[in-house]
């Protein structure tokens, strides 16, 4: 196992601002803060929410969207993916895993550059997710998106490539490359949830109808403080708009209670399969690229204050992530977040084309 730093020339490098999040009301009478007002006057422009349909009906993705239509657990079912062929191509190919409150879509920078560097990629959403298919009853489980997905790559006549997993698609990606070695040339985890298992180390359990009342109450507000605190470190550029948008719309559509009633399925799913127990039985080549701010832990909001400060801690969980798989190198960002390829792309993807290199030549 090879650790690498990927941080910035600069000398002020080690030097990080404090950032707060006011959450707050103030009453009427009491005085705001200067900080408080600054916090305010950083806010992006409120706006109205658009409204998507259950499979993100309106919302326009970056590149033609392919279906692969399949029977699954007794319904017919239609994944929606992404093919862009390279112009130059280098003869590999690689499939792009987006994370829960993700889609195809948001892998759009990473597409092009990859494409540029003569990749195939395929970009897929999975069941329950974005412009898939939303059933009301499925057995949602890491296997099962696994063989779904390797379904859809067989359709494509594909074989040995490189599954790239961030957030939740970490978790997919790492259960891939278990089920399916021989077809995994390499695997790319991009600040994957499930680097510890919540459940065991104290977080309580949730019920699902507990859950689905929460995912009810999910709005563009909430969404993008949740965002701006876990994802991006506090800080927040008008680009990120359009993925809070992208979720925020699905939620307020006409299907609205369906989406929230797959994600709240889909988050008992990351909850109750852990896949850090079998990490030493991965058997390919593995690049760990994780950013270091990054607090990301499913339920934290429920367990004690004492749980809760022993969860989310990236800057210790992609080491010991990189130690206990075979064959793996771990790139840190120190003062990144949950989402490195979004937050600085420049700086992420040269370190991701290193990186792979390197487990080229390994």
């Amino acid at each position: 196992m090879q650790a690498m730093s990927a941080t910035p020339a600069s000398p002020y490098r080690h030097w990080l601002p404090a950032l707060s999040l006011a959450l707050g009301t103030t009453l009427a009478g009491v005085s705001v803060s200067a900080e408080a007002q600054e916090a305010d006057a950083a806010e992006p422009d409120r706006k109205t929410t658009p409204r998507y349909g259950a499979e993100l009906e309106g919302f326009d993705y970056p590149y033609p969207v392919e279906r692969f239509r399949f029977t699954s657990q007794r319904q017919e079912m239609q994944m929606a993916y992404l093919d862009v062929p390279a112009d130059d191509p280098n003869g590999h190919t690689i499939v792009l895993l987006h994370g829960k409150n993700f889609c195809a879509a948001t892998w759009e920078d990473s597409i092009k550059r990859l494409n540029d560097a003569g990749y195939r990629v395929i970009a897929p959403d999975q069941i329950g997710f974005c412009k898939s298919s939303k059933p009301e009853a499925y057995q949602f489980s890491f296997h099962q998106l696994a063989t779904n997905t390797h379904a859809l790559l067989e359709s494509l006549d594909l074989d040995g490539v490189t599954i790239m997993g961030h957030s939740m698609g970490g978790m997919l990606a790492s259960r891939y490359a278990l089920m399916y070695p021989e077809q995994t040339e390499k695997l790319v985890l991009v600040n994957p949830i499930g680097l510890e298992d919540w459940k065991a180390m104290g977080v309580p359990y949730q019920p699902i109808d507990e859950a689905y009342a929460s995912e009810q109450k999910k709005d563009a507000e909430g969404i993008r403080r949740y965002q701006q605190s876990t994802y991006y470190v506090g800080e927040w550029e008008p680009r990120y708009d359009r993925w809070v948008d992208m979720l925020a719309g699905m939620y307020a559509g006409p299907g609205g209670d369906l989406v929230a009633w797959d994600q709240t399925l889909t988050s008992d799913m990351v909850f109750t399969q852990p896949v850090i127990h079998e990490f030493d039985e991965i058997q390919v080549p593995t690049l760990l690229l994780i950013g270091e701010k990054d607090n990301t832990a499913i339920g934290k909001g429920l367990a004690s204050d004492e749980v809760k400060k022993t969860l989310g801690h990236y800057d210790v969980l992609g080491e010991r992530a990189a130690e206990r798989i075979p064959d793996a190198e771990l790139v840190e960002f120190p003062e990144l977040g949950h989402s490195p390829h979004i937050q600085q792309p420049e700086r992420f993807h040269e370190a991701l084309f290193d990186g792979l290199k390197r487990l080229d030549h390994s």
